[in-house]
């Protein structure tokens, strides 16, 4: 899993960047659910989103993850008031915790930056818990998403609504359903891990 460009760190520490993200981007993320338990963020940057969703739910205990050291040091560095959080690094598509046990796995504005995502999805459904559930949300495959990653040279694969909907179905989950917004350009996703053989799950979208 790549690092993100200098261009991309500097506006992830940004401070109108953390507003907008808290304050818009996770609630709109989060669509009304509820988290609880134990939850993994993935390449949650300078962890903005984690901070705010700690915040919102403190029986939470939320686990922040990034590949790129030094985002893990602003995100340690950002979360030490925030007593139901702890960070550490993490590569999505090798994920070195326990098969089962989270209730929730977040992916916020992140996934166009796993090169090998179907292999970051099938991390996810594995350390979630039977009826966990994965959400979050992306950029879309548009021009002007490939054109700007291109222009700052980050490492990237970008994923269209359809290709998402088949690789999390194919990867295991259940119950997936993928929005756009943004004139087209953002997707939110929430998928479920099936918590029996029939794919049973706990909610949908």
């Amino acid at each position: 899993m790549p690092r993100m460009s200098a261009i991309e760190a500097a506006f992830c520490r940004a401070a109108p960047w953390t507003v907008i993200s808290q304050r818009v981007l996770l609630p709109w993320a989060l669509d009304g659910h509820v988290i609880y338990g134990e939850v993994l963020e993935v390449g949650a940057g300078s962890g903005a989103m984690a901070e705010a969703a700690a915040r919102r739910f403190p029986e939470t205990s939320i686990t922040v993850t990034d590949v790129d050291a030094a985002m893990v040091a602003v995100a340690r560095a950002r979360l030490v008031p925030v007593p139901n959080l702890r960070v550490q690094a993490a590569d999505m598509t090798s994920l070195p915790f326990a098969t089962d046990r989270f209730d929730a796995v977040m992916s916020n504005l992140m996934l166009h930056h796993v090169i090998c995502w179907r292999d970051g999805a099938a991390e996810a459904l594995r350390v979630l818990k039977p009826g966990g559930v994965l959400l979050g949300y992306d950029l879309t495959n548009t021009l002007l998403a490939r054109f700007v990653h291109h222009a700052d040279r980050s490492p990237h694969r970008m994923v269209s609504v359809e290709e998402l909907v088949e690789g999390l179905a194919a990867a295991g989950f259940t119950g997936v359903n993928v929005r756009e917004a943004a004139r087209d350009h953002l997707m939110r996703f929430r998928a479920y891990k099936p918590t029996s053989r029939s794919g049973h799950v706990r909610g949908s979208m």
